[in-house]
């Protein structure tokens, strides 16, 4: 396995990115404007990888938007705000982001810290740690690192959902021209819509 390390949020820090990713998610949403993240804390100048998600609390919830990416050259700053964006427009889960639902969304962020290339990601992978991505270089697709564990699923299983998202049979993980990394990161998440952060991990 190769590692690439980064450095980490504090809690200051990961309560201050989910208050950016949703005022990003507003901006957007209310304005179609792009946040700008401002005067940034030190820690988001990181050159790293962010994800943003957005769930619904409405009936019996849903996912409502997923983006970002695990690696990036752009300050980490910049990174969140255009994952939130993408994660609120009908390109994440097909319908974009309405204002009626903002007071209903709760956000949550990933901070990727590590990046770990592995040829065996059975043995190597985490659940509830690792976020997984998988890449052919013409297919690509990934899951957030809390979703193995909302669902119960063994590594097996979340590798599985991970290859089905990229358009590719189950076992997919386990061929030689496949590529699978897993990202190591910090979750922050709002405890309800524009509520207290809690850091999961």
């Amino acid at each position: 396995m190769s590692k690439a390390t980064t450095a980490s949020f504090s809690y200051d820090d990961g309560a201050r990115a989910v208050e950016l990713a949703r005022e990003a998610v507003e901006s957007f949403v209310v304005n179609g404007q792009r946040e700008q993240p401002g005067s940034m804390r030190d820690a988001f100048y990181e050159r790293t990888g962010a994800f943003v998600r957005l769930e619904s609390t409405r009936g019996r919830g849903s996912l409502r938007g997923c983006a970002g990416g695990y690696e990036s050259d752009e300050r980490v700053g910049h990174v969140i705000v255009d994952a939130a964006i993408k994660a609120a427009s009908e390109d994440s889960c097909g319908s974009e982001i309405t204002p009626s639902e903002l007071d209903n969304l709760t956000v949550s962020l990933c901070y990727v810290n590590n990046v770990v290339l592995t040829d065996d990601p059975v043995a190597d992978i985490e659940i509830g740690r690792h976020g997984a991505a998988i890449d052919t270089g013409t297919e690509s697709g990934w899951l957030y690192p809390t979703v193995p564990l909302e669902h119960g699923w063994s590594a097996e299983e979340y590798l599985a959902r991970v290859c089905r998202k990229a358009g590719l049979a189950p076992n997919a993980y386990e061929r030689e021209d496949v590529m699978v990394t897993l990202f190591d990161g910090q979750v922050f998440r709002e405890r309800e819509p524009n509520g207290s952060v809690q850091e999961l991990r």
